[in-house]
């Protein structure tokens, strides 16, 4: 099966299909609407071979919709019917949890996109969950005012990375992950890294746009894909099981002994007429 990931992005829209090698991209912005940003793909993708397509949407996605129009683009979003617009299947999940599932290996991993907003996302034990950290209160403003591209734009980059260092420990001490992944368009402007991060690959928002099709039923709540079937549920339920067991040995004794008490009442039953005569 041939996939289309598309990465939906407040400055770019970029395009990858299975077995190319070079992404495709055309600008987006506030005037960006789905309809346009459906007919740009399709052209853009011309020559490609795609049977469906994975959309990485810069907002919260739920049950394979998303429920807001997103902070940077165009309205509109909410309802429209993208297999119908692009005439196959399509699966659509949060940009930034679409980039954390391209970079996962294991464990928990932290998810943070420098782009133009701040992305976010975490996966634990091969579940993805999609946050929205960007519009929480941070100093007089929130993290994205701090840390998205405008930030960087306004105050310079030193100011930017110290900002950036901030918020990234912050982050770290809150949601306590094993991995970090550093990942959007503005990462190369990190003088260093902070503490325990790493950058992720340009090629893993479509990585994980591939890996959506290939792994597992989408999740219910976040339209999300496990990466892999977590052991740690496996091994409950084979205790559960084992559990059930010594319930089930305790009642046994208790069914054999129930019983008794009529075969005694019936050996009585001859002694009463005996009794009368």
């Amino acid at each position: 099966m041939n996939v289309l990931a598309v990465d939906i992005g407040g400055t770019n829209v970029k395009i990858l299909a299975t077995g190319q090698t070079e992404p495709r991209k055309f600008p987006s912005g506030p005037t960006l609407t789905p309809a346009k940003m459906v007919e740009g793909v399709k052209k853009l993708a011309e020559g490609w071979k795609y049977d469906v397509v994975t959309l990485g949407y810069p907002g919260p996605v739920i049950r394979n919709r998303p429920v807001s129009d997103p902070h940077n683009l165009a309205a509109g979003w909410i309802g429209f019917d993208f297999d119908k617009a692009f005439g196959c299947p399509v699966k659509m999940i949060n940009d930034a949890a679409m980039q954390a599932l391209g970079g996962y290996k294991a464990g928990k991993l932290l998810f943070l996109g420098l782009g133009t907003g701040l992305g976010s996302a975490m996966i634990v034990d091969g579940i993805v969950e999609p946050m929205e950290l960007s519009h929480l209160p941070y100093k007089k403003a929130t993290f994205e005012d701090y840390v998205g591209v405008r930030a960087l734009e306004k105050s310079g980059k030193k100011k930017w990375r110290r900002d950036v260092a901030d918020v990234v420990a912050r982050l770290i001490a809150a949601m306590e992950p094993d991995d970090v992944v550093l990942g959007g368009g503005n990462v190369k402007m990190l003088k260093e890294l902070p503490e325990g991060c790493r950058v992720g690959a340009n090629a893993n928002a479509f990585e994980g746009g591939f890996r959506l099709w290939s792994h597992g039923e989408a999740s219910p709540d976040t339209g999300s894909e496990p990466l892999s079937k977590p052991k740690k549920p496996g091994k409950k339920k084979a205790a559960a099981k084992k559990a059930v067991a010594p319930k089930a040995a305790e009642t046994a004794p208790v069914v054999k002994k129930a019983p008794a008490p009529k075969a005694a009442a019936k050996k009585a039953a001859p002694e009463k007429p005996a009794a009368e005569a």
